[in-house]
């Protein structure tokens, strides 16, 4: 059986796993790995299938996802953890909460609902696929490629960081991206009408991000009627990175006061 690739920050406490966002990959989150471990838990960062580290396969659904976790914590012999989902991390913890509920303490959504989307990311996707590693030496010229496909800089700099040296001067892609390109319908799927949990959970959301709308606040109850809610103002999608202060005092102390010590 395939395990999750996955980072472990402090050596003791409370065992929490993040779950990173399409694209993205556990490491995105160590800072705030740290700063929790600071107060007392036990980060697990993981790398999803087909992201990071972790092995690649071409089945790829939430459903699949979620048994990935369940069986990196047999592994690890956890039980009764946390877990923090950001954006795909967030759909992935979803359908833990609803189809194992047995093994999750509490949990926090970042910026996703539970419900169907559709596809966001094909340009993006389109642009990773055609980079040629048969020119590329450099980040500067992978930026470059990448440049006539995604113009928001900050962007760019997110998903080169899935760049990797394969040997000396050749460079590749640590997702897998001939399976992502083409994902975009599952992705975007949101729970099924039995898909429901009790276990206590947050949706936090970022006040200029479209992903979460006021209007979603009745299906968010109706899946997860333990839940509660936040806002971070004046910041998008990625929030913990536009306001990782305010992210991380919002969410420390939810935690804080929904697990019991």
């Amino acid at each position: 059986m395939n395990i999750l690739h996955s980072v472990i920050v402090g050596k003791r406490g409370e065992d929490l796993i993040i779950l990173h966002g399409f694209l993205g990959m556990g490491d995105n989150w160590k800072t705030y790995a740290n700063g929790l471990s600071v107060l007392g838990y036990r980060v697990h960062l993981i790398d999803q299938r087909n992201h990071g580290k972790s092995f690649w396969s071409n089945d790829f659904s939430y459903s699949i996802m979620a048994e990935d976790i369940v069986a990196y914590c047999k592994t690890h012999s956890l039980e009764k953890i946390l877990v923090l989902g950001h954006s795909m991390g967030g759909k992935t913890a979803m359908y833990l909460a609803c189809y194992h509920s047995e093994l999750i303490k509490a949990f926090i959504i970042a910026d996703i609902a539970p419900k169907k989307y559709q596809p966001r990311h094909q340009k993006i996707l389109n642009g990773l696929s055609q980079l040629d590693f048969g020119q590329i030496t450099s980040r500067a010229i992978a930026e470059q490629q990448l440049s006539n496909w995604v113009k928001d800089a900050s962007t760019r700099k997110f998903l080169l960081k899935n760049l990797y040296w394969l040997e000396p001067g050749k460079l590749g892609l640590r997702i897998n991206i001939d399976v992502l390109k083409n994902v975009s319908e599952a992705i975007g799927l949101g729970l099924d009408s039995e898909a429901k949990s009790d276990v206590p959970c947050l949706f936090l959301k970022g006040e200029n991000s479209d992903y979460i709308l006021d209007s979603d606040g009745p299906i968010i109850k109706y899946h997860f009627p333990n839940s509660s809610q936040a806002s971070i103002p004046k910041v998008g999608h990625w929030l913990h990175a536009e306001s990782p202060k305010e992210f991380f005092k919002i969410t420390s102390h939810w935690l804080s006061n929904n697990i019991n010590f």
